[in-house]
């Protein structure tokens, strides 16, 4: 067994440490011309995430649970209204739903974890309006048949991409698919700011234009309230720090694929575990690998002996699915996500892991279960 050593779940600390003259010059350059609201930066930042992504329009918003919302408000979805979303999210996926008014119907989830399509088709009543897939630890759903089942009930699709920012599914990134799909720049997402960000991307010139009235008090160009509006707006200084750190995304991309195929190489004989799909397990789907959710035998007993050994887990979202809390979801069931939210444990992934830190988690994991 290697010595024991520290693998924490996220390193902050270390991953500032490691371009702090960088950051540092960004926020003087900013803070220095007192740019501050909706200035140059984040009109940069939009246009280089629009061309990252492939698509039109991108909209700097204050969070990603906010741009769930906005996009909701100005797909026209409210009262009366049915949107089908997975029960394996986080409960900021139904709470846009709820705070616009309308109903949000949970789903189950399937083997990578992701909205079961079946499962989509079955829920379908009269008052569906929208189909929100979240698309969960860095991995775009199979949105071939989700895309089918919204046009053929004339459906709406509302992407929750807040984990997979340059996922794609054969070949097309994220967020991409519906009328719109939003993102978060929460510090632990796989392009995080230093704060709360969020952003809202769409092909649809109208969807953008409401949206951009809706973040900063139903303002046009001009600076005129012509709508009603609320303040959603990405900040300046988070815009810029994003801005610098999408330079070397891809980087960042390919470094979480090579952790995974590590984890995958080193667990993968183990009768205890179910590991995500690999980086390279087929040719449709890219995934990011915002986190590595695996599902284990004993899974309580082994975080304690991770954390005993120096080893950071976390079970996703505190350990609930959304129809677990009391929210008024008393008479779901959903089986197979139940089972899952007794088994799932996320492992350490993040660009500041050395090979050395993956190699002692999967050590550890071995030695727990005396292989």
């Amino acid at each position: 067994m290697s010595k024991r050593h520290d693998v924490p779940f996220f390193n902050y600390s270390a991953l500032f440490k490691a371009r702090e003259d960088e950051y540092m010059e960004v926020l003087h350059d900013v803070l220095s011309r007192g740019a501050y609201i909706l200035q140059s930066d984040l009109e940069d930042f939009e246009k280089n995430l629009a061309d990252f992504l492939g698509v039109k329009h991108v909209l700097g918003v204050a969070d990603g649970t906010n741009a769930l919302k906005l996009a909701l408000l100005a797909t026209g979805i409210g009262v009366k209204n049915e949107v089908i979303i997975p029960a394996h999210t986080y409960v900021a996926s139904a709470a846009s739903v709820h705070y616009v008014g309308a109903t949000p119907v949970l789903v189950e989830c399937q083997h990578d974890h992701l909205i079961d399509p079946v499962a989509v088709r079955q829920a379908v009543t009269e008052d569906t309006r929208a189909i929100m897939p979240v698309q969960l630890n860095g991995r775009t759903a199979n949105m071939d048949v989700l895309c089918e089942i919204a046009e053929e009930y004339d459906l709406v699709i509302i992407e929750d991409s807040a984990q997979a920012l340059g996922s794609r599914f054969k070949g097309r990134p994220a967020g991409s698919f519906g009328i719109a799909g939003t993102f978060s720049f929460y510090p632990a997402k796989l392009l995080g700011c230093f704060g709360d960000g969020g952003a809202v991307i769409t092909n649809n010139d109208e969807l953008a234009e409401n949206i951009f009235l809706l973040r900063d008090h139903g303002r046009n160009k001009d600076g005129e309230v012509v709508a009603w509006g609320t303040n959603c707006r990405l900040d300046n200084v988070q815009a810029a720090i994003l801005n610098f750190k999408l330079k070397t995304y891809e980087q960042d991309i390919t470094r979480r694929r090579e952790i995974a195929a590590m984890y995958q190489d080193g667990l993968t004989d183990m009768d205890q575990l179910v590991l995500p799909p690999g980086p390279n397990d087929d040719q449709v789907h890219f995934d990011v690998y915002q986190n590595y959710e695996i599902e284990v035998d004993c899974r309580d007993e082994l975080k304690n002996y991770l954390k005993e050994h120096g080893i950071g887990t976390i079970i996703q979202f505190g350990g609930k699915a959304v129809h677990q809390y009391p929210l008024g979801f008393e008479d779901v069931s959903l089986p197979f996500t139940e089972q899952l939210y007794k088994r799932a444990l996320l492992l350490p992934m993040h660009t500041a892991l050395s090979n050395n830190d993956v190699g002692y988690v999967i050590e550890r994991i071995r030695g727990f279960y005396r292989i």
